[in-house]
């Protein structure tokens, strides 16, 4: 079996792996860090999103050995402590989840996007989840959530 060592969340995590372990996989049963869900195993549904080298990307779609040497941040990684990412924050007080399961998903793409697009309207905020589904929310108040993030973020 091949080892790989990841820095996820600035800590340096080394394991052995069966070639065919997902990130995800990696993420959750070896180093015991489970806010990264797994929604649909097909790149469909975004629960799985995590930042790999500053890049968003579904994390049940790569494997493993594919982010050896990788820096990877998870909804975990986003928080200051006890201070919450602003996003986190956005979508606490605008009510931006419902059920949860989505939610750390849905942080994460959103993060990445105010990264490549600092004031994105409300088309390119609900263009940008098209990879993200939630089945409770109806898009409304993650939306809102994001473009108060964006707001903050800006007068920050």
């Amino acid at each position: 079996m091949p080892t790989v060592t990841i820095t996820v969340n600035g800590k340096p995590e080394t394991r052995e792996v069966e070639n065919r372990t997902l990130l995800v996989q990696f993420l959750r049963e070896s180093i015991g860090l489970t806010g990264t869900h797994v929604g649909c195993d097909t790149s469909q549904c975004g629960a799985c999103v995590v930042h790999i080298d500053g890049y968003s990307a579904k994390s049940c779609t790569m494997l493993a050995t594919q982010v050896n040497g990788s820096n990877v941040k998870t909804i975990e990684g986003l928080a200051d402590g006890d201070k919450l990412h602003p996003m986190q924050e956005a979508f606490r007080e605008n009510h931006g989840l419902q059920c949860g399961f989505c939610t750390p998903g849905m942080v994460m793409s959103a993060v990445y996007l105010l990264e490549v697009n600092k004031k994105p309207n409300e088309q390119e905020i609900r263009s940008w989840l098209e990879g993200n589904i939630c089945r409770c929310t109806g898009y409304h108040n993650i939306v809102k959530a994001i473009a108060a993030c964006a707001d903050a973020m800006a007068k920050a």
